[in-house]
Parts: structure tokens; sequence; C-alpha cells
């Protein structure tokens, strides 16, 4: 059956003015959008006077699912503490879709999810892509694996400082090492080609790694400081690697190199206060200034450090200190959308792409505006 959302005022994450208009629904993708949008008459009509239409906001780095809601340590898997190296590792195999954090997400009008292992380990394994509703996570996946997490900085030496990581330095070499070992696996792959016999032995850490070098999937580089953040640059340059910056704590010290290395950045989480020396230029000036400077930025909670339902304010943070709105409302749909490499289906809306929505009777980013509604997949899953 068609769906016609009409009468609403619409920021569909592409142009920066909004508009009066209708989205139509089919199959639950956007079929058309925009003023004068007509449905068969046997389409359900939503009448949404009154009201905004956003597109379904989207975390492009978090460890919900993985971090339970309201347990203890035996609720935690987003971190292997037995093993520094572990790229074989997928988050797919520890989301757990019953967490109430995935429903929070949506109450927040978070539609699109971003999850993957912590940054204890200098290759901590393969973030999913996914939708925060259902049961089983094979079905609620855009993508099993969107990216191969890694870690610089403070976190790798406090974790493995007695299993030969004490430094930034050895942190940096224990990542070549791997890529080294990972990229003579893959050479002799592709030199043995269909003759079995002459294959190396397969290595499933190595074989992990396949897809980064390949370009399939980009590395996520968990980096606060600047040192941290030239490095992860430096690595990816190295092994022609794709790359995304995530955190980027000290980027505002370094934007013109940051406009030069052309990559995705996820910034975040801002709020808080510096809980660690790297952290100690926090700043919602950073997303700011980066933006300004016309680099591409996602606006991330790092769920649970921030509760992923106060993604939306983030960004009016980020506002309240001089964000355009309609760069920051891209900042926490199409961005992050294109940082995880979802864009073709959510992130704005557009005709083909998901109908992701979420209507609410103020700006998004208000703290007093209520989420009235979020669909997802053409499905309303809050409001009536």
């Amino acid at each position: 059956m068609s769906i016609l959302i009409k009468c609403g005022q619409i920021y569909d994450g592409v142009h920066d003015a909004p508009f009066s208009g209708g989205i139509r629904i089919e199959g639950g993708k956007i079929a058309a959008i925009g003023e004068g949008v007509d449905a068969p008459e046997d389409a359900r009509v939503v009448d949404a006077s009154g009201l905004r239409i956003y597109p379904g906001l989207v975390e492009a780095h978090g460890h919900i699912g993985l971090d339970g809601w309201a347990v203890g340590y035996e609720g935690k898997d987003y971190n292997e503490y037995n093993d520094p190296v572990t790229p074989q590792l997928r988050a797919i195999d520890g989301i757990n879709p019953f967490d109430e954090s995935l429903r929070d997400a949506v109450r927040g009008g978070v539609t699109t999810l971003c999850t993957g292992p912590g940054s204890s380990n200098v290759l901590g394994g393969t973030f999913a892509c996914f939708k925060p509703v259902g049961r089983c996570i094979d079905d609620m996946c855009l993508k099993r694996e969107a990216a191969m997490k890694c870690a610089f900085g403070e976190n790798p030496k406090r974790c493995y400082r007695e299993k030969g990581i004490s430094s930034r330095m050895s942190t940096a070499a224990k990542l070549r090492e791997t890529l080294f070992r990972a990229r003579e696996y893959m050479e002799k792959l592709n030199a043995a080609g269909d003759d079995v016999s002459k294959r190396p032995a397969f290595d499933l850490k190595l074989h992990a790694l396949l897809p980064v070098l390949r370009r399939e999937i980009p590395l996520k580089a968990h980096a606060h400081q600047a040192n941290d953040i030239l490095t992860a640059i430096r690595v990816a340059r190295e092994f022609n690697l794709r790359l995304t910056l995530e955190h980027v704590t000290e980027g505002a010290l370094i934007v013109d190199e940051l406009v030069k290395a052309n990559v995705p950045l996820a910034i975040g989480p801002t709020d808080g206060q510096p809980s660690k020396i790297e952290l100690q230029h926090k700043s919602w000036q950073t997303p700011v200034l980066l933006n300004a400077a016309g680099c591409r930025v996602s606006i991330i909670t790092d769920s649970p450090v921030t509760l992923q339902s106060h993604l939306r304010l983030c960004a009016g943070m980020a506002i309240a200190n001089g964000m355009p709105e309609a760069d920051a409302l891209r900042a926490v749909t199409l961005n992050p959308a294109r940082h995880i490499g979802v864009e073709d289906r959510v992130g704005s809306l557009e005709p083909g792409k998901d109908a992701d929505l979420v209507l609410t009777d103020g700006s998004l980013f208000d703290l007093q505006t209520r989420i009235v509604e979020t669909w997802i997949d053409g499905k309303r899953v809050v409001g009536q």
C-alpha cells in the first residue's frame, strides 16, 4: 500500500532551505517528494500539518548493542583484552538486538547505526551498520562489515602495557607489522590463483584484512591527539588504504593538514569534561572549524559515552557554537551515511532511498522539541 505524508515542512538533508510538501512511500522506499506529490486513492494518508520532517539520523561511530544498557562488566562485549591484534573479530557476532539502548536510539530519531569494537586493541575487528529494529541482527544489517577498527593513542598503551605495547611507536609498529604480513599473504594468494596447492596456509587474522588492503572497506582509525591523527594518515598512505578518522579531538590544531588529507571525520564525543590527557582540547569549536574549512564532518556520540538519543542535541551544540543549521543536519544524516558507505540508502530524503523519517513539533536541535514520530523503512516505529 502507498503511504502519503502530506503538508509537512521538509528538511531533506541535501538542500539548505526547507520546503513545504509531501512524501510518497512505496515498499519502504521514498517514491516521490516535493510540492504537489499525490498518491493512489487507496493510499494511507498521514497529515503532517504543523510538523517538520527530517531524515532519520545516522550514527557513524559507537558501541551500542555491544555495551549493554544497565548491566555490569558481564554485559560489555566491545573490547577484547586477550590479544592486541584481533582483526578477525566481527561486531555482528556480538550485537544484542534486544538491548534497550536500541530503543533509546529510535526514540531519539536515530535510524541507522554503525557499531563495533572499542579502542583497546591496535586492530579490533569490523564494525557493522544496521537499523535499530528487529530481533535478528543478520536481518537488520545494511552492511555486516562496514569498516576495520584500529586505534592509536593512550588506550592500546594502557590495555596492553604487559603485552608488548607501551608507547605510540610500538602501537604504530604493531599495526604496520600486521599490515605487511597481510599484504604478503594477499600477494601469495593472488600469485597462487586457482592452484590450491600454492596458496599460503590459511590465517584468519590476515584474511580478515584483505578487504582493507583491497580498499573494499576503510580503516576506521581511533585518534584523539594531533600526532595520532597524522600517524593514522601516514600509515594509510604507506599501504594505500581508505581511511576514516574517528574522534579527531585535536583536529582544530591541524586544520590545514586535514583539509589536505581529505578524509572523512567523525568528531566526538564532545560533551563532558576531558577524562584523560589526549582529550584536553575537547571543544565544540572542533567540528565547527573543520566544517567551515571544507572537511566532511560527522558528529558522533560514541554511544554509550553519550546517550544515542542525544545525537540531535550534540548537533544543536554545534549550532550554538557557530555551525550553520543545514550543515549540522548533514553532520548527523548525510555525512555519516557517506562516512560508513550507505549514502545510497539513507542520510537524506530523496527518491529511491529508504523511508527513514523523523517528524518533530519544532526544530530537531532544540531540547524542548518533541519527536512525534520515527519511521524506519516506511514503518512507523515511534508515535501513533
